[in-house]
């Protein structure tokens, strides 16, 4: 290992024990609250400086910096966001800029203590993944009430954190859901794991990227959604990517992303 990556390595180390201890302190105190009166304004300024102060710390301790753009396309109203997912990063950078969000969580999440009462008090929506498509009606159940509540849904339409530049992988949950709540889908194109990858020890400096698309209408045929989302998803996420490459980075590329990026380049 070189020197600077020794280095993030060790303020990597750092951010993860602030970050963690924080999350464990912060989901306590939310958790209670939750528990005891349900959602209240206190769970969401829990929240809102969880978020905010992981930015802060992912700046300061790591040099990895945020930029989210383009929230002017969020309609007013209920709507689905669906976002890229390649970061813990994902979850908290965009959070400010969605309203009242109800984000997908999978059942293991919701099921941790304190942790998963805080998600439940901030109308996280539960899935149980192994159930595979038998659990996509409960989903689209409870975030048509959360709508109903005022919510904007977040999901991740691949399920995971995938590998930055890796190929794409949309799950049935997302078309199901826009043709069952026939509300606008906004997507959400961005470049985090280039910085923070998915079980990557190091955390890179440089400045991640989250872009709001322009929606999505209610009403087009599933096939069509999907292709549109998709399209727009993935052609954005890799024209940030290339041009965070482009203008230089902190981290090494692997054999398997140079590789990537030189076949999108030829494309």
């Amino acid at each position: 290992m070189s020197i600077k990556a020794a280095t993030q390595a060790v303020r990597t180390a750092l951010f993860y024990v602030v970050f963690l201890g924080q999350t464990g302190i912060l989901a306590i105190l939310a958790g209670t609250v939750g528990i005891l009166f349900g959602r209240t304004p206190f769970g969401w300024a829990i929240a809102r400086l969880w978020c905010w102060s992981n930015v802060h710390y992912l700046h300061f301790l790591t040099g990895m910096g945020t930029h989210v753009e383009g929230d002017e396309h969020i309609p007013p109203g209920g709507c689905i966001i669906a976002s890229k997912h390649q970061s813990d990063w994902d979850i908290f950078a965009i959070f400010p800029h969605t309203g009242r969000p109800a984000y997908i969580a999978k059942k293991e999440l919701m099921r941790i203590p304190f942790f998963g009462w805080a998600a439940r008090s901030l109308d996280c929506i539960e899935i149980d993944r192994q159930k595979g498509a038998q659990a996509i009606p409960a989903m689209i159940n409870q975030a048509r009430d959360a709508i109903d509540r005022g919510c904007r849904i977040v999901i991740y339409p691949e399920g995971t954190r995938k590998p930055v530049l890796a190929d794409a992988e949309y799950r049935q949950g997302i078309v199901r859901m826009y043709t069952a709540l026939n509300v606008p889908v906004v997507p959400v194109a961005l470049n985090s794991g280039l910085f923070w990858g998915r079980n990557s020890l190091i955390i890179w400096p440089g400045v991640a990227r989250a872009r709001f698309l322009p929606a999505i209408e209610p009403g087009l045929d599933p096939e069509t959604f999907r292709s549109r989302l998709h399209d727009a998803i993935e052609t954005e996420s890799n024209r940030l990517t290339l041009e965070a490459i482009d203008q230089g980075i902190g981290r090494p590329l692997d054999d398997r992303l140079r590789a990537r990026r030189d076949a999108l380049r030829g494309a």
